[in-house]
This record gives structure tokens, C-alpha cells and sequence, in this order.
């Protein structure tokens, strides 16, 4: 699937206003545009036009937009971007354990969000059964867990490994300290424990020769978690 044209994507949102600037916006880019305005709707719409992405408010009336979110991860794996008003972190964290893959806060920038729209629709283009992920000079091999930068490879100890495959493998969403955290050490593991990944992305960063300040693979998402940065086109 091209990510740039003729892609499904659906909004669930009540404001009259924001439907109509995400229609015109969407249409420009060449998307193809469905809309509904309540939760139960939107949970129908998504079984029946089977989007390649869909946008959700979280404020919905009725049904909430973490219920829609909650429902449709029983039954799919689609790419959701949360539509909030809520700018807390907690808010965002639950949206993201939830099942959502990427956040916008209201108001938004529109170029934002387009950009957000084109990194999850290009993760699912990336995403196959593939052993061997390529992300420009560095490769990972998952079949033989061996990693590779500029042709040379890279020494990882096993959880280092572990936690570069997780983000990899979701490259381009947000991973929340306690989904990272749950992934590599186990479910015993919790929020409190997180500076088990300030110690171990350090530790990434150094062996993937990367200026933390202007990050290449890993970028930090204040308060929340990690996003592993797909390549620019």
C-alpha cells in the first residue's frame, strides 16, 4: 500500500468543525475519507468499511472513546490515532496500553497530524513476517538475533537485544515505559522500575553511535515512553 494515496481512513469525532477540516484536509492528500459521530457508529463503520487507519476522539458522548478503542482491539489491529483533549500524561498512557498507536492533542496542527497519519500507515506497510528489518544502515536479524550497523555488528547482551527488537518491531509507534517494561522483564515489572530503560536505552544509544540530542533510532517521548524513528522517506 502507498501510504500517501488512496488509503481508508475513518474518523470518529463529534465536533461538527473538526470532521469538516479533517475531510477537506484528508481529501486534499488524496486519502479516502469515512466519518461518524458517536462511538457505536464508529465501531460499525470500522467492522464494515475496514479502514486502513482510524482517528478517535476520546471525548465521545454515550460510549467513550477508550470503550471504542478497547472494542475494536478485540477483533483488530488497525492503526488508531487518539483525538484528545486532555494533555495529561496519564491520559495519554492509558490510550497507548490501551491499544492506540499514536496521540494528538487538540488543537492541532494539521501538517502534524498528516505527518503522524503517514508514520503509522508506513508501519503497517513495513510490517510483514520478514525476519530481517532494515532501517538504513542498521539491520536486525530476529531469526538469528544478531544486529548489524554500517555492515559491522553490533555486541548486545540479551536484554538490549530484547528491548531494541521491541521497538524496532513497532517502529514508528509510541511504547509505553510499562509496555516496554512488561515486553522485556516480564509482567512483574512496573512503572517503578523504569529507570531499568533510562540505564538500558543509554545503553542502545552508545552502541547505535547515536547523539541522543538529535536521535536516529530511538527518540524519547517525555513522561511516556519511546518511539523507534522509521527511516525519512
Amino acid at each position: 500500500m502507498n501510504a500517501a494515496l488512496g488509503a481508508r481512513i475513518l474518523v470518529i469525532d463529534d465536533e461538527p468543525q473538526i470532521r469538516k477540516l479533517l475531510k477537506v484536509t484528508l481529501q486534499a492528500h488524496q486519502y479516502d475519507h469515512y466519518e461518524c459521530a458517536d462511538g457505536e457508529e464508529g465501531i460499525t463503520q470500522a467492522s464494515v468499511v475496514h479502514p486502513d487507519l482510524i482517528i478517535l476522539d476520546l471525548g465521545l458522548p454515550g460510549i467513550s472513546g477508550m470503550d471504542v478503542l478497547h472494542r475494536i482491539r478485540e477483533w483488530s489491529q488497525v492503526p488508531i490515532i487518539v483525538l484528545t483533549a486532555k494533555d495529561q500524561e496519564a491520559d495519554k498512557i492509558a490510550a497507548l496500553d490501551a491499544g492506540a498507536d499514536d496521540y494528538v492533542t487538540k488543537p492541532f496542527g494539521m501538517g502534524e497530524l498528516v505527518a503522524r497519519i503517514r508514520v503509522a500507515l508506513r508501519h503497517v506497510a513495513k510490517t510483514t513476517d520478514e525476519p530481517i528489518l532494515r532501517f538504513g544502515s542498521l539491520v536486525i536479524d530476529l531469526a538469528l538475533r544478531q544486529v548489524e550497523l554500517d555492515g559491522e555488528q553490533v555486541k548486545l547482551t540479551p536484554t538490549e537485544y530484547e528491548m531494541l527488537k521491541v521497538l524496532a518491531s513497532n517502529a514508528g509507534k509510541i511504547i509505553t515505559q510499562r509496555q516496554l517494561l512488561q515486553q522485556v522483564w516480564g509482567a512483574h515489572h512496573h512503572e517503578s522500575d523504569s529507570h531499568y530503560l533510562r540505564v538500558y536505552v543509554g545503553h542502545l544509544r552508545k552502541k547505535l553511535k547515536e547523539d541522543p540530542t538529535r536521535p536516529s533510532y530511538i527518540q524519547t517521548e517525555p513522561g511516556i515512553g519511546y518511539r523507534f524513528l522509521l527511516p525519512a522517506e
